[in-house]
């Protein structure tokens, strides 16, 4: 039998709910069905922290924790089933004292040191996987550090060329062409060849990582009803239309551009595997109102498996038992299938 995958679960920003989300997983999955536990028999959960920081919050949330401490890479190799009921984790060093809810740019290293080592263990293949809790970019750059996001983070780790951002529920995959940017840049940064290598993640990482072998992708239009036939602007005409033609005359089964004021109705939707939206505002919407709460973020084009969960530190709740759960849920189990792309 081969050795159960593991998954690294950074904790995230240690006055937000990063620790919270572990523990309360932990118990949640404590409080299973048997048979519902069973499907993550060949999986382990390592979750990365601080000892006291994890225990403290644990007295605070009245959880009652049984550590398996891991501080080597030989200790991986003896990691207890989740149905032991004891959740492994690798303590890091702190900088200074945690507060539920205050930020200290002093812990800044502390959590770059989390994600420098689950995507180290991602890239050596200790882990199949990394899942991130939130983290607060503003009290990272307040320590000095540039640091504009995980995604970011990671592709400069790993070394990789383009990642694209992939938000997905149970039952939509929303992949993004352009990302964080000004309503008034997106149209300048749609290029073919921006588009050409976001489309080749896309279609790739459904092939290798969820292994549908033949990918049905929708893909919005950038301007009202998609241009109109040039009338509401040619971006379609001249930028997007050639590039899925090219995949087109490949064989696959690449459709659009489309109005995406109807491209998310069920009827449009039925059968696709990802929709392709042009920018941030255009596709997530749909998708967070249909599952906010219950989506996980993936980053495609990494030669690692990295999900997140698709909401923020949440401060104000650290520490009060209030946080919610579901993305995290969603975004362990993306991971759980998910295979790492091959390049």
């Amino acid at each position: 039998m081969s050795q159960p995958a593991i998954l690294a679960l950074t904790t995230g920003e240690p006055a937000g709910i990063g620790p919270d989300l572990a523990l309360q997983w932990m118990q949640e999955y404590q409080q299973l069905e048997s048979t519902e536990q069973t499907q993550w028999d060949h999986t382990r959960v390592l979750v990365l922290a601080n000892a006291d920081v994890l225990q403290a919050r644990a007295r605070q949330l009245g959880i009652g924790l049984k550590p398996y401490w891991v501080n080597t890479w030989q200790a991986l190799e003896n990691l207890p089933p989740l149905s032991s009921g004891y959740l492994p984790v690798w303590s890091l060093p702190i900088q200074a004292p945690v507060m539920p809810g205050e930020l200290n740019p002093a812990n800044a290293t502390y959590v770059l040191d989390m994600l420098t080592l689950a995507a180290q263990g991602c890239m050596e293949k200790r882990f199949a996987g990394m899942v991130t809790a939130p983290v607060h970019k503003g009290v990272i750059n307040d320590a000095g550090v540039d640091f504009s996001g995980h995604t970011e983070f990671l592709q400069m780790y790993t070394g990789s060329r383009q990642v694209v951002m992939m938000l997905a529920t149970a039952r939509l995959r929303v992949a993004l062409v352009t990302t964080h940017l000004p309503l008034r840049a997106v149209a300048d940064a749609i290029t073919q060849e921006k588009l050409q290598q976001v489309l080749e993640i896309l279609y790739t990482s459904l092939q290798q990582q969820w292994g549908i072998a033949q990918p049905k992708i929708l893909v919005c239009g950038l301007n009202p009803h998609a241009g109109e036939g040039g009338h509401l602007g040619d971006e379609e005409i001249q930028i997007i239309e050639p590039v899925l033609q090219t995949y087109r005359d490949q064989g696959k089964n690449i459709v659009g551009p489309l109005p995406a004021d109807t491209l998310f109705t069920e009827k449009v939707l039925h059968g696709a595997d990802a929709v392709l939206a042009m920018y941030h505002d255009q596709g997530l919407p749909v998708l967070k109102h249909q599952g906010f709460g219950q989506a996980a973020n993936i980053t495609l084009g990494l030669p690692i498996v990295r999900t997140s969960v698709d909401h923020g530190t949440a401060l104000e709740l650290a520490g009060r038992g209030q946080a919610h759960t579901g993305s995290l849920w969603t975004a362990l189990q993306a991971a759980r299938v998910m295979r790492p792309l091959i390049f």
